[in-house]
């Protein structure tokens, strides 16, 4: 008899505001366009509430095609104390039309662009330690100086 792999479900799990700063454009590197865009803050909220800490950033590789490679590095402190680290990568892609006006700093409708990303969770706390030990995708949206997501766990 053969078993049929589970079909994976998504579970929201927390969602996420990190407030960014100016990005800083470095040209194009050995390894395509690069942009760092400090992290200065921001909030976790839902099935952990922690402040994201000032200090990460996004570590971006604009594609000759417009879109955005996302390396996002930042860590977050619980109420209690707790750390955690998180990485996120991910793509954000569209019309070159909306994707200029994102790079304007205009509002635009997140169903008019994609912005999608994996998300992994490192900690020491024994009560946070299932976050590392789970799959997390999340649905994006850029705003003038902030990310927002929800985090799902693929179930």
């Amino acid at each position: 008899m053969t078993m049929a792999p589970a079909v994976p479900q998504l579970a929201p799990l927390f969602d996420v505001v990190v407030e960014l700063g100016s990005p800083h454009d470095l040209g194009v590197t050995r390894v395509g366009h690069r942009r760092i865009v400090p992290i200065l803050g921001g909030t976790i909220t839902g099935a952990v509430d922690a402040q994201i800490l000032p200090g990460g950033a996004d570590w971006q590789r604009l594609r000759a095609d417009g879109a955005i490679e996302i390396d996002g590095r930042y860590s977050a402190r619980t109420a209690q104390g707790e750390h955690l680290y998180l990485q996120v990568n991910g793509v954000r892609s569209g019309a070159p039309s909306v994707l200029a006006a994102l790079g304007r700093g205009e509002e635009v409708s997140p169903m008019e662009y994609y912005f999608r990303t994996s998300v992994t969770v490192e900690t020491s706390s024994p009560g946070l330690t299932y976050l590392q030990d789970t799959l997390l995708v999340a649905s994006c949206v850029r705003e003038h100086s902030s990310v927002r997501y929800t985090a799902y766990r693929v179930a």
